[in-house]
């Protein structure tokens, strides 16, 4: 027994606890060997495992119940995901009664696919919400857990054929992995059956004139048996897809391209057994072959797509180096911490988890979730993410965030439901292809009657080379290739897309908007300019209350001296422009007394007998002595109209003048050009003064500068825009930015910004990289021309291949090749977009 967690003793069945009495079962658990008492702990355990549900043996706190049965029943092992223990590696609660749970659907081989899953699965009472994604097989799920449990979700995609898995990364590349041998499997049983067969019909076309009634027949006979493995196993995914979709009342890609297959290999049986008519077994096996490989090539350029998710979900090491009190070390899950753990990070390893550093100071690398290769130094007390790197020192990480609720885990969930959610044209191809099917079915029925009186031998086959050649894979695949490819490119730029439809709105804005402070500007205050009295050192009349200030200023500066007695002054603050005052003196903050810090104003505060205030002109001024006039606060050294400014001073003299500017981004004057260059119009709406905004504005370049608004007045702004007929980006930062934001065609939120801020907006900036939004511009306009490109083909290559399909002018085997050829051209096009 430790810390409440259950463990077998010597001797006892690892999953029930009832003694071994010499059994020799076992099951690998944790790269161990754990020792069954049976073959149903056997075989319960090992479900566990194969389910990815290791997390069962590590956290229960009872044995686990003996199975009733040597195997057990498949509703049982779906219970497992019902354990709140078991969820915590991929469910997160939005609510009291909502639940999401990130999954791997493994069957889905088309358009067809998906939309058979969401629309059985949403008929479900308590199913709030099913987004699937055909390029990387990923499930997200949304239901009311007070209504049904997840293992009934489990159940329903499992009862309409498919196999539904929590999403674990090592899983899904071993779900792929076995999805590649597979297909490689059937590809080469049908091509060694394809060149078995070849030789057979090609004996048959050559020497049918000299050859014997029982020579023919046997070499019929050699290619039917051929032909049947091919048909009952390389061709079987084909018909259980069309299976699936026939008995929901759905026709999907495979539902011509299995009717094709089977009529064409029925025929030849029924020429083969009695002896009359033709055999095409060569055909069945040849256009299965190139079915296959079109498919197999179609399935890895998928895999290269969905690609970045999966990088991002295996960056999280799978041990720590957890942190005694005592000052000593384990090695733990990291599925195990939890929050206040203190997790030693040695140099090179990777971050495991959200927190703060507690001890050391080293760089740290984020170009995962920043895209800036340049390392980031961090002290005491800073933030650390997980999946980031220790470059340099050793670093002791506090966590603050594990599991669902890290930085990471976010982002990878807001990844997936960009590349879940369909717009408009992903929508439209999927209506689409459903009703195509019924026109091929229709087209090829028409086109067999036709046929059949004009020369009844080809009828058979045209009909067939129409149903295969018109599969509408392409249409299908044109939109959720490319925006899966866009959106992967992005995040590697660090463009987080977090809705489906903003590269379609990016491609079509007309107009930029842009909140100022912490958007065009760093949102941190530096001092800009200074003006300090020359004789301060006779402020205090010649009284000796000075003295400590004047050695200062003697060992180092009078200039020094004074902005050392500021920052000790701001050191009672923690505004922004304390922290900026306190960051621009040169020595350590000298140690004042009886601070009072005035809020909107400004801090008074005693140094060597002396009080002092540092603040606004209005703090300052009705303090001073009488005689002392608001002509000395006047500015001494010609500072800009349009900035913020404090003063300091004692009851006798105004001592300093500090003038502070929020700097600009780095970039930011690049990206407006850069976005002025491709015809975008700029605008700059701020709630800062209208001096402040407009100084901003004219650096950059911005001709429309409207500030002085509030959020609401913000939205009225963008509203005016829309109605004009504008489609309008809006990028900000702040959480009173959130409502402008969710108005906006697109909105784009700094990775700075508030979560609540981010949350509501399409896109995030993770590197604050302001050059990255006309690359990001860049990027959709490129994503809409590859659609529009591969719409456009499918589209064209049906319009040409049907008329020759009709007329007979391609064999069976040429349409399997150039449907295939169809599908991954539009696939090749897509992956275009990852330069």
């Amino acid at each position: 027994m430790d810390s409440g967690i259950w463990r077998p003793a010597a001797g006892e069945c690892f999953h029930c606890g009832l003694p071994l009495y010499g059994a020799t079962f076992s099951v690998i658990i944790d790269d161990e060997p754990q020792a069954m008492c049976c073959l149903g702990c056997q075989a319960v355990a090992q479900a566990i495992v194969d389910n990815g549900l290791d997390d069962f043996y590590r956290h229960r706190t009872e044995c686990s119940a003996r199975p009733d049965s040597v195997v057990p029943d498949e509703l049982q092992q779906l219970t497992l995901f019902d354990n709140e223990t078991v969820q915590q590696s991929f469910v997160r609660d939005t609510d009291d009664s909502v639940s999401e749970a990130s999954l791997i659907i493994e069957g889905v081989v088309c358009a067809a696919c998906v939309w058979l899953i969401e629309h059985h699965l949403q008929k479900i009472p308590g199913v709030l919400e099913l987004r699937v994604n055909l390029t990387t097989h990923r499930a997200n799920v949304v239901w009311d857990k007070s209504q049904l449990p997840l293992s009934k979700i489990l159940a329903e995609i499992r009862s309409i054929g498919y196999q539904a898995h929590p999403f674990d990364a090592n899983r899904l590349h071993n779900i792929n992995e076995r999805e590649r041998k597979h297909s490689l499997r059937r590809i080469a049983i049908a091509g060694i059956g394809m060149m078995q067969v070849m030789m057979t019909a090609l004996a048959l076309y050559i020497g049918e004139a000299d050859m014997g009634e029982s020579a023919r027949n046997l070499l019929r006979w050699i290619g039917l048996f051929i032909t049947t493995p091919v048909l009952l196993f390389a061709s079987s995914v084909f018909f259980r897809s069309a299976w699936r979709e026939l008995k929901r009342f759905r026709l999907g890609m495979d539902v011509p391209v299995s009717i094709a297959m089977i009529t064409a290999y029925s025929a030849s049986v029924w020429a083969t057994v009695t002896g009359a008519g033709e055999v095409y077994y060569d055909s069945v096996t040849m256009f299965t072959f190139f079915l296959l490989l079109g498919r197999f090539l179609e399935m890895n350029a998928r895999h290269h797509a969905g690609k970045v998710a999966d990088e991002l979900v295996r960056l999280l090491p799978a041990v720590a180096t957890r942190l005694a009190a005592d000052g000593s070390t384990s090695v733990v899950s990291v599925s195990e911490l939890q929050l206040g753990d203190r997790v030693l990070i040695r140099p090179g390893e990777t971050v495991p988890a959200d927190g703060l550093v507690a001890d050391g100071e080293s760089t740290v690398n984020e170009a995962v979730l920043s895209g800036e290769s340049v390392p980031v130094l961090k002290h005491s007390g800073d933030a650390l993410t997980g999946g980031t790197v220790n470059v340099e020192s050793p670093l002791v990480l506090e966590v603050q965030a594990v599991g669902e609720s890290t930085v990471l885990s976010s982002i990878i969930r807001l990844l997936d439901r960009a590349q879940m959610e369909k717009p408009k044209l992903a929508r439209l191809a999927d209506s689409v292809a459903a009703w195509f099917v019924l026109v091929i079915l229709i087209t090829a029925a028409l086109v067999f009657g036709a046929w059949w009186f004009y020369d009844p031998d080809r009828a058979f086959w045209v009909t067939i080379a129409v149903l295969v050649v018109t599969c509408p894979c392409a249409l299908s695949l044109a939109t959720p290739v490319a925006l899966t490819t866009a959106t992967s490119s992005l995040t590697r730029m660090g463009v987080l897309t977090t809705r489906g439809h903003a590269l379609e709105g990016l491609s079509k804005a007309t107009d930029v908007v842009f909140d100022k402070t912490g958007t065009l500007t760093t949102g941190q205050l530096q001092v800009s300019g200074q003006w300090f009295a020359d004789d301060w050192s006779r402020s205090a009349s010649g009284s000796e209350s000075s003295g400590e200030l004047s050695k200062v200023a003697v060992e180092f500066s009078p200039e020094q001296a004074l902005l050392a007695l500021a920052a000790g002054l701001e050191s009672a603050s923690e505004h922004p422009i304390a922290r900026a005052v306190i960051a621009a003196s040169t020595l350590e903050a000298v140690v004042c007394k009886d601070q009072k810090n005035i809020p909107g104003r400004g801090v008074e505060g005693v140094f060597d007998g002396v009080v002092y205030r540092i603040g606004t002109k209005e703090f300052i001024e009705p303090w001073l002595a009488d005689g002392v006039t608001s002509a000395d606060l006047e500015m001494k050294a010609g500072f800009a109209g349009v900035n913020t400014r404090i003063y300091m001073a004692n009851k006798q003299q105004l001592l300093v003048i500090l003038e502070l500017q929020d700097q600009l981004r780095a970039d930011a004057v690049e990206c407006v050009a850069a976005l002025k260059t491709a015809g975008m119009q700029v605008t700059l709406l701020s709630g800062d003064k209208q001096s402040v905004a407009d100084h901003v504005g004219k650096k950059l370049g911005i001709d429309t500068v409207i500030a002085e608004q509030l959020p609401d007045q913000k939205l009225a702004y963008l509203k005016s825009k829309q109605d004009a007929g504008q489609l309008v980006i809006m990028v900000g930062d702040g959480v009173n930015d959130a409502p402008v934001l969710a108005a906006a065609d697109v909105s784009i939120a700094m990775g700075e910004g508030s979560q609540l801020a981010q949350v509501t907006a399409d896109m995030v900036l993770m590197s604050d990289s302001l050059k990255s939004i006309p690359q990001a511009i860049h990027m959709a306009k490129r994503t809409r021309v590859i659609i529009r490109e591969n719409f456009a083909w499918a589209i064209l290559y049906n319009l040409l291949a049907m008329p020759m399909a009709t007329l007979g002018l391609l064999a069976p085997w040429m349409a399997a090749i150039g449907m295939s050829l169809s599908s991954l051209l539009v696939v090749l096009n897509a992956l275009r977009l990852k330069r």
